[in-house]
């Protein structure tokens, strides 16, 4: 990006006004799950014909956009009631919306400048008030641009947003915050500062992954994609005991889907084990596969007992089947495998299970499961994209009723290239899997876990899970006091810190979510574990650190 060849001015012709549809789709559909998606990929505001839109444009290209409306009711008229009683006084206020920015060019002078003409615009046309509804994920970047938060959060799901709003004579002191970040190029900030990412997918992936996933891709028919392919399958059913699996474009619920598929085929009853929201979610795809089974549920946290899975086994005729979760991500608990693989071969039965979670995280000897599933992401470090399902036999015979695509046997016949496929997506895995050491990666989650645990365990927190069922790789903390777990996720992102918090089985539970999957470093963690122990969230500095595996 050359900074000489940026344009900042107001959209006037139907070339600039077609791609603002372009950026307003792919930002506040792909990346702000705001509306819903089309296939013509374009997104026209409803207000579209009352916007000034202030761009910039590199070349041809509109790398940015910002659009400025006077007219009442605002957008923001709609999402919360009686907004002028939350407005300090003012006789002309406008609302800037659709701040959008192409991914390559936010941590340049796009942002400075969209600014710079939008308040120049406010002078030309008297607005004496500039409201906004700010992306929940940006409230750090809003408040270094001199906007104050009002009223209550708006917005569902993954689509929040904070009401702000700026007087434009403080443009001054706006302009002086970018010019700031612009220049301390080695100073973590709103606009380029560390993310330290403690979820359980996306993962962060390493150089090496990164490169091979941004090579040109190259044919899924090809004799190298194969051995690719190959090379991936070797070494992901390595790290598994296992001799066979098959890796497809798809998420987990596609593979788990699959596995249904052929555990339904048996014509068999079967149970399923639930303790979490996972389990559910597989007792939800056996409804669906409309298959005989009943269920062995005990609370969300809580161990299975041994003796009441044997029970419920002990139900079932020969050829029946159990399937059940590892690691069940929504708690953080570790259910068993040996155990149960063994009970149900003993008893003749098919045993199945998701190891989504717990493969690369912690160590998983799936010998003896008919059927296991995995990704492409979480332990195996990978970008999400590829779902895998491991198959005791190596032939599985065609199910001419089943859709291709969920059909096992189909893949197992085309050699695992059944439909087109990524070459980069494989590329980025066998690349992980190759340079992993995985003993040295379960040592390293396991004592950044114990050593959080000990940080924690006079905290404001409650940590869900304890002892040998207590899966390292995630902590599930519940508030005892202060700011809840939706308040301290939003509170952490601010500084950086990205934790689970968002989903609905968490918001339900006022639960929040510490994973070390993307092996989070000592300094970060003792940082977060101060921003955590404060009633409101900050970024600390670390001090007092632990030596060990830094």
């Amino acid at each position: 990006m050359n900074v000489s060849d940026l344009k900042c001015k107001v959209a006037d012709t139907p070339g600039e006004i077609e791609q603002i549809h372009q950026l307003n789709y792919r930002t506040f559909v792909e990346e702000i799950p705001q509306h819903l998606p089309n296939p013509e990929r374009r997104l026209v505001d409803k207000f579209h014909h009352e916007n000034t839109y202030l761009v910039i444009k590199d070349g041809d290209r509109l790398v940015g956009m910002f659009a400025m409306r006077d007219k009442r009711p605002f957008s923001l008229d709609g999402k919360l009631e009686s907004l002028d009683t939350f407005l300090p006084p003012c006789e002309h206020p406008v609302e800037a919306r659709l701040l959008a920015v192409e991914p390559e060019y936010r941590s340049g002078p796009v942002l400075r400048m969209l600014m710079d003409n939008a308040f120049e615009q406010a002078a030309i046309h008297d607005w004496d008030l500039v409201v906004i509804s700010a992306t929940t994920r940006q409230l750090g970047l809003y408040r270094h641009l001199g906007f104050e938060p009002f009223g209550p959060i708006v917005g569902t799901g993954d689509a929040l947003f904070q009401p702000m709003f700026v007087r434009p004579k403080r443009v001054g002191t706006v302009l002086k915050s970018l010019a700031e970040i612009a220049r301390k190029e080695n100073t973590p900030s709103a606009l380029r500062r560390k993310i330290i990412s403690l979820l359980p997918g996306p993962v962060t992936v390493s150089p090496r992954v990164l490169t091979a996933m941004s090579v040109q891709p190259f044919s899924h028919r090809s004799a190298l994609f194969h051995d690719m392919l190959d090379e991936a399958r070797r070494g992901v059913c390595r790290l598994t005991q296992t001799d066979h699996c098959q890796i497809f474009p798809g998420s987990g619920t596609l593979a788990n889907d699959m596995v249904s598929q052929q555990l339904a085929r048996l014509g068999t009853p079967g149970v399923v084990l639930v303790n979490g929201e996972f389990g559910q979610r597989l007792a939800g795809q056996v409804r669906r596969a409309g298959m005989q089974h009943t269920t062995l549920d005990v609370e969300w946290g809580q161990e299975f007992e041994l003796k009441a899975i044997h029970n419920a086994l002990a139900s079932l005729p020969v050829g029946g089947w159990v399937w059940w979760v590892h690691h069940e991500t929504s708690t953080g608990i570790i259910n068993p495998l040996r155990e149960i693989i063994d009970m149900a071969r003993a008893r003749k039965l098919i045993p199945a299970v998701d190891a989504i979670s717990s493969i690369g995280n912690i160590p998983v000897d799936l010998a003896g499961a008919e059927f296991a599933t995995a990704v492409s992401g979480k332990g195996l470090c990978g970008y999400p994209g590829l779902g895998i399902v491991f198959h005791h036999e190596a032939n599985i015979s065609l199910c001419p009723n089943v859709p291709s695509y969920l059909d096992l046997g189909f893949w197992i016949a085309q050699n695992g290239v059944g439909f087109t496929h990524s070459s980069n997506l494989i590329a980025a895995l066998a690349t992980s899997l190759a340079e992993q050491d995985f003993s040295e990666r379960f040592k390293t989650i396991a004592w950044r876990d114990a050593w959080l645990r000990n940080a924690l365990k006079d905290s404001r927190f409650q940590i869900l899970t304890h002892g040998a069922s207590a899966c390292p790789a995630v902590l599930t903390l519940i508030p005892r006091d202060g700011p809840n777990a939706w308040q301290t996720g939003l509170a952490l992102e601010e500084t950086g810190f990205v934790l689970s918090y968002r989903s609905n089985y968490l918001r339900e539970r006022n639960w929040l979510q510490i994973s070390l999957m993307s092996l989070p470093s000592a300094e970060d963690l003792a940082t977060l574990v101060r921003a955590l122990n404060q009633k409101h969230p900050t970024q600390a500095e670390s001090k007092d650190l632990p030596k060990q595996n830094r």
